[in-house]
């Protein structure tokens, strides 16, 4: 059973609009740094710095392939993480939109 600190520490990285909207692309399915850039417009540093924050906090897990690093979820024992996303808006829209600018 997760402890209330454990669950502040979790939901602390849901704060941020990048952590929370990179969890909703995560839950649609896995995906590379490049195509999570592409999505939110911005950096790669920026991007994996939060990306390293989610992985620390145990949220996701990466897988490396070749030259890219595929991240997706780690949830299994955050339902209540699980139950946020469930919340949020579909993002298969702006995957669709940059599915054929694959990191492969």
């Amino acid at each position: 059973m997760t402890n209330v600190e454990d669950m502040l520490e979790s939901l602390k990285l849901l704060s941020d609009k990048s952590r929370l909207t990179i969890l909703a692309l995560l839950r649609e399915k896995e995906m590379c740094v490049c195509d999570i850039v592409a999505i939110l417009e911005t950096t790669q540093p920026n991007i994996s710095q939060h990306l390293k924050k989610l992985k620390t906090g145990g949220l996701i897990n990466e897988t490396k392939r070749r030259q890219w690093v595929y991240y997706s979820l780690n949830l299994d024992d955050k339902p209540y993480i699980n139950e946020i996303l469930a919340q949020l808006p579909s993002m298969k829209d702006r995957i669709n939109a940059i599915s054929s600018q694959s990191c492969d």
